[in-house]
């Protein structure tokens, strides 16, 4: 500490010796001047220290610390003296510290400052402002080094940045040949049904209100959706448009209940009972006696049905991908399993196809039904009829589920086993056999029966004379529906055979829509009309699969149904 203490002491004396120059340079003309006497001791005053006006050499860095600033430095040599000197008398002193400072120069002698330049005229830099001059720290080190004014000035760059290669690509300007990356497709858009958006991987009970009812209040109808977490296909399922029929409510609950969304591609829309009028009633027609499926795709300024039917076919059926229709069969009517299409229509057939172990019937459908109206708009449609009326079968909703869980596999709506059951024929001519007198009907045949031409189908008995009427088959065929044991009429509906087909004439109706511009070929043309000239020669081979008793009507009596005075009614069974 006392070795510190001298050495603070000649860098002052030193200091003292400079502030003197400044004002003996000052007198104007005088000559040289003699030879400098010794400094004197100057006499340091504690807690002053004296501010020199040129700055320091910078010192070497101790080890007990950091360097003092230049502006702290006289401060520091004011505290070594502090504690150096016992009492103020001796700090005050110069003789002694004289003494002392030439007896210790020997053994630590003090620092020598270089030669400093003349004051400059120039203004002192502001405090806190840099100097050029003043020495930069190394990042590394943390030593002070003195710039080298003859090395160029390092560029600044941070340890993980390389400098730029002016021959690399720049990453942010586009490669105009590189090739573009695929583009991410937009996701599915939402069902939008019934104003309501319908959310991907829900379930949903909207209700659909036709915009015109008879009795001038609107009645609900509820509309079951599923929409799956997947996208795909719309499949649509209606049942009760009669609302007598009860077998293909039970199929539509079934089938959606038993649909989880997480398993789902695509969307199923179930409308249980369409014709929610009827179904109140126990009848098949609406509040008016209008058969509201001989009414689509209706007219919003027709009739009362065919309002509703316009109101349901806009809302609810012009969403669909595909439609299947359920029916059973008419009042006191029962039907076999089976679907009825359009099979001249590639995308109707494909839809059969789907169904596994149903019996397919080819028809086009009646002017007004809602299959035929959804071909007509582009929706493959076909119509499953099961069962009779006014009851509920467990069998025939068992194999209408069935058939709609196997379509829907096979639409790949959902992963199921699909295969069921023996592969059913398809027909494509059917026939209702009639009674030729009133009586009591007792069958002697079941339904999918096959039968021979002449073979007994059943007999009408007159309960008062007893006298009998046998029914016989008028073709080889299949029982595909019948009428119930009951009192008939002459001219009743009691047997539908479908008619098995030759390969030959299968293949002539299985022809591909025509191409506009192209002529059809001739051959296909001839096999077609000879098929057409033989199911006219047999007998109500035109009223197949449709309404038993529409040959009741009048040639002509058959209207548009877009007409506001259509006016049918019929008890066709789809």
């Amino acid at each position: 500490m006392r070795a510190l203490a001298l050495s603070g002491i000649g860098m002052l004396l030193t200091l003292s010796a400079l502030a003197q120059e400044p004002a003996q340079d000052a007198g104007a003309g005088a000559a040289a001047q003699p030879a400098k006497a010794p400094p004197k001791a100057v006499s340091v005053e504690l807690g002053e220290p004296v501010i020199p006006e040129t700055e320091p050499a910078a010192a070497t860095p101790s080890a007990d610390g950091p360097d003092p600033t230049p502006a702290e430095l006289p401060r520091a040599v004011s505290q070594d003296l502090s504690e150096a000197a016992p009492t103020q008398d001796t700090a005050a002193d110069p003789g002694p510290v004289k003494e002392e400072a030439t007896q210790a120069a020997p053994e630590q002698p003090a620092p020598v400052a270089a030669p400093q330049p003349p004051p400059s005229s120039q203004p002192l830099p502001a405090e806190g402002a840099p100097d050029p001059q003043e020495p930069v720290a190394d990042l590394a080190t943390g030593q002070l080094a003195a710039p080298d004014p003859q090395e160029p000035a390092a560029e600044l760059a941070t340890p993980d940045t390389a400098a730029p290669d002016p021959q690399a690509p720049n990453p942010q300007v586009p490669d105009p040949n590189a090739a573009e990356p695929p583009a991410v497709p937009p996701p599915p858009p939402e069902l939008v049904i019934l104003g309501t958006e319908v959310p991907r991987g829900t379930t949903t009970r909207l209700s659909w209100s036709p915009s015109h009812t008879l009795e001038g209040i609107a009645t609900p109808t509820p509309v079951l959706i599923v929409n799956g977490a997947r996208p795909g296909p719309v499949l649509c399922l209606t049942a009760a448009i009669h609302g007598d029929e009860l077998n293909g409510i039970e199929i539509v609950r079934r089938v959606l209940y038993n649909l989880k969304p997480k398993d789902l591609a695509g969307t199923v829309i179930g409308v249980p009972i369409v014709n929610l009028q009827g179904f109140h009633r126990g009848s098949r027609y609406l509040a008016d006696r209008r058969d509201l499926n001989r009414y689509f795709p209706g007219n919003a300024s027709g009739s009362s049905a065919s309002r509703i039917a316009y109101s349901f076919f806009g809302e609810v059926i012009q969403h669909c991908d595909a439609l299947v229709d359920l029916h059973t069969g008419s009042l006191q009517r029962t039907n076999m399993p089976q679907l009825r299409g359009d099979l001249r229509n590639p995308r109707v057939r494909e839809l059969t196809e789907g169904f596994g172990a149903t019996v397919v019937l080819q028809s086009r459908g009646a002017t007004g039904t809602l299959r035929r109206a959804a071909v007509d708009a582009g929706i493959p449609a076909v119509t499953l009829e099961a069962g009779e009326s006014l009851r509920l079968q467990e069998k025939a909703v068992d194999h209408g589920v069935d058939g709609i869980t196997t379509l829907m596999t096979r639409m790949g709506m959902i992963e199921r086993f699909s295969w069921w059951g023996t592969p059913e024929p398809v027909y494509y001519r059917s026939v209702w056999v009639r009674a030729d007198q009133g009586g009591i009907l007792f069958s002697d045949v079941d339904l999918a029966d096959s039968v021979r031409k002449g073979e007994l189908l059943g007999r009408v008995t007159d309960p008062i004379t007893n006298i009998s009427s046998e029914i016989v088959a008028p073709h080889n065929g299949r029982v595909i529906g019948m009428a119930l044991n009951q009192v008939v009429l002459p001219g009743f509906a009691a047997f539908h055979i479908a008619i098995a087909t030759p390969r030959e004439e299968v293949e002539s109706q299985q022809v591909e829509p025509e191409v506009p511009g192209e002529a059809a070929d001739s051959e296909q043309a001839e096999s077609l009309d000879a098929a057409a000239q033989q199911a006219a020669a047999l007998p109500d081979a035109t009223q197949t699969a449709e309404d038993p008793d529409a040959a009741d009507a009048a040639e002509g009596d058959e209207l548009d149904p877009s007409s506001p005075d259509f006016d049918e009614f019929d008890e066709q069974s789809d």
